[in-house]
């Protein structure tokens, strides 16, 4: 499967010089564009903040819904799941990060999970997944299109975004939100079918929990081991939440983005999960920043990354959304 190199040299300048930049009269074409887009976004979306889709540990656990206005149809939709080691971070921060994907036209579902404070691992993967098990009980309700959902996250959210789109039922790790039941909150209505999603999108995330919890930290210090806690089973654990090891032909599509200079997430973590991914025959695609940290990209690699997502998502017959004109 492809391995995509972003270096910005002479490549860097030309690809600046045909989005406009450089030309007042090209970069005021683009701007105004851009305007038009963000006008299209802001008055055509309406937005239901903390629908409660789980209670776990005594609390709500909830996430935020983002839909076009006068969408007809099933939706393409996106399951965004927020960053921060498991330790922090929240979705309200991370609102703008899915911008692009409100400009095609798609409909976003931003998570709120257990963070370690609340609740040590597998807390969070347990959320997310009960978070894709609400998305399929509302989708009639929301207009999600089921064939079309897609997962992303950055960091930890990278993690949970691969675990929410690869682990299977048998992993164990659905059983805090059956299908077929009702609970005291808006569930919606029952649905036992399999969770699966279309491809996931994953920022340089965590490949390998137990691998990193037995490294030496990164810049941003031991966040796996506090995620992890002193329970006596945290290397089994550990393992348990590891997409490396749910490696096989049929998953879904896998694009991650890494820059190979991370300080935090080890850029092998893109790499084996890129060359296990080959190995069972699983589509994915691997898109390597040069130079690049964990994250804080460039607007000119963020717009090189983008224009993969969306050759990626065209790929596999995740476009844009129909037009509702």
């Amino acid at each position: 499967m492809r391995h995509a190199r972003c270096g910005f040299g002479a490549a860097a300048v030309a690809a600046a010089v045909a989005v406009g930049v450089g030309t007042p009269g090209a970069a005021s074409a683009q701007t105004d564009v851009a305007a038009a887009a963000f006008v299209q976004v802001a008055t055509g979306y309406s937005l239901t903040p903390n629908i409660t889709y789980h209670r776990a540990g005594g609390r709500d656990l909830t996430l935020d819904v983002y839909r076009p206005r006068g969408a007809s149809g099933p939706n393409p939709t996106l399951i965004y799941i927020h960053g921060g080691g498991w330790t922090n971070g929240s979705k309200e921060g991370s609102a703008l990060t899915f911008l692009p994907y409100l400009e095609m036209g798609w409909s976003v579902v931003n998570v709120a999970y257990r963070l370690a404070d609340a609740a040590h691992a597998p807390a969070a993967v347990e959320d997310c997944r009960c978070a894709l098990r609400w998305v399929y009980r509302n989708a009639e309700r929301m207009g999600f299109d089921l064939d079309r959902i897609v997962v992303t996250g950055n960091s930890a959210g990278g993690h949970l975004a691969l675990t929410t789109g690869m682990l299977p039922a048998s992993a164990g790790l659905d059983r805090q939100c059956p299908g077929d039941r009702r609970r005291v909150w808006t569930t919606g209505t029952t649905s036992t079918a399999p969770l699966e999603v279309a491809a996931i999108i994953n920022w340089y995330g965590i490949t390998d929990v137990h691998d990193l919890a037995n490294r030496t930290p990164g810049t941003s210090g031991n966040f796996t081991e506090a995620w992890l806690g002193s329970r006596s089973d945290r290397d089994d654990v550990a393992k348990r939440v590891s997409p490396v090891n749910y490696i096989h032909a049929d998953l879904p599509p896998i694009l991650t983005i890494h820059g190979d200079q991370d300080s935090i997430v080890p850029y092998d973590h893109a790499t084996r999960l890129h060359e296990a991914l080959d190995a069972a025959g699983a589509a994915n695609e691997l898109v390597t920043i040069e130079g690049g940290g964990h994250g804080g990209f460039s607007p000119a690699e963020n717009q090189r990354i983008y224009a993969a997502i969306r050759a990626f998502l065209g790929e596999h017959g995740l476009g844009a959304a129909p037009s509702n004109d």
